[in-house]
């Protein structure tokens, strides 16, 4: 979004800017309710991950806020989830990794951006599919859970792609499958789920702009035009690329359909495996 933010200032019809707030904590929730309560006039938005968008309303037993009331403007852009593994584990593949997690049942261990995150619920649907245990370590954000994987200290990580590329080509972890349709266009040398015969395993980080509940459309339609008008730059869709991200710029409507389809499929694992939080 800082991205955007910086191209939307330069170009922003009347003068403005676009400043980045950051309001971390609760999974994203301090932040979303702070935009959900603010005035609903295009000036506050809430730029978000999956999680208080789609996901933390089928974790947590309350909220402030109302996820479903939200009106999106658009999702733009999405980066797959990676498995990634660090020097504890032998397997070259995803076959090889199987075979190695039933050869050592809740032994293996792996780490995640905090309990409900998009990495722990990721890993809850891979034990899901390949019916293995692995052993929860959750952390406070992306950076400890690398760093302590590759010390070792932890032996799987189902990162987003951005932030695993780096370690991967420094040769520091291995990105062992993407869980996407199709192979990330920044690490192209690496196999999908699919094409490693687990079509099911589809994982995407997905980042969103939303308005509070009572934004009109009008309003929406502006933002959703100069956002569009940002992402169109090639320095910023390359920029994009370099980071292992895929620009997306979906409609309004498209972003509402979008949001609900994800919605559904994190509810489903987080039934199947049951998992909840305060």
């Amino acid at each position: 979004m800082r991205l955007l933010g910086t191209k939307m200032s330069a170009d922003f019809p009347g003068g403005g800017s676009v400043v980045i707030e950051n309001k971390a904590g609760a999974s994203g929730n301090i932040g979303a309710e702070f935009v959900y309560r603010s005035e609903a006039n295009g000036k506050t938005l809430l730029a978000s991950p999956p999680g208080s968008i789609a996901i933390n309303h089928h974790l947590y037993k309350k909220l402030n806020y109302d996820p479903t009331r939200w009106q999106p403007i658009t999702v733009f852009a999405t980066a797959p989830n990676v498995l990634v593994v660090g020097p504890t584990i032998p397997a070259k593949n995803v076959a090889e990794l199987v075979a190695y997690l039933k050869a050592n049942p809740g032994k293996v261990t792996y780490a995640s951006q905090g309990n409900g995150s998009t990495s722990h619920l990721t890993a809850r649907m891979f034990m899901q599919l390949t019916s293995t245990e692995m052993l929860h370590v959750p952390y406070k954000g992306t950076a400890p859970a690398l760093f302590d994987l590759m010390a070792g200290n932890v032996d799987i990580f189902f990162d987003n792609l951005s932030s695993a590329i780096p370690f991967h080509q420094s040769g520091k972890l291995r990105i062992l499958a993407v869980a996407d349709r199709q192979r990330s266009k920044a690490l192209p040398q690496v196999l999908t789920f699919a094409e490693q015969k687990l079509p099911s395993m589809q994982a995407t980080t997905f980042f969103t702009l939303v308005a509070p509940p009572e934004a009109s459309s009008a309003t929406v339609d502006t933002i959703y035009k100069s956002v569009s008008q940002a992402l169109s730059d090639t320095e910023i869709q390359n920029k994009f690329l370099e980071i292992g991200v895929q620009p997306k710029m979906l409609t309004p409507e498209q972003s509402s359909k979008f949001i609900r389809d994800e919605s559904e499929k994190w509810q489903m694992v987080i039934k199947s495996a049951n998992v909840s939080l305060d």
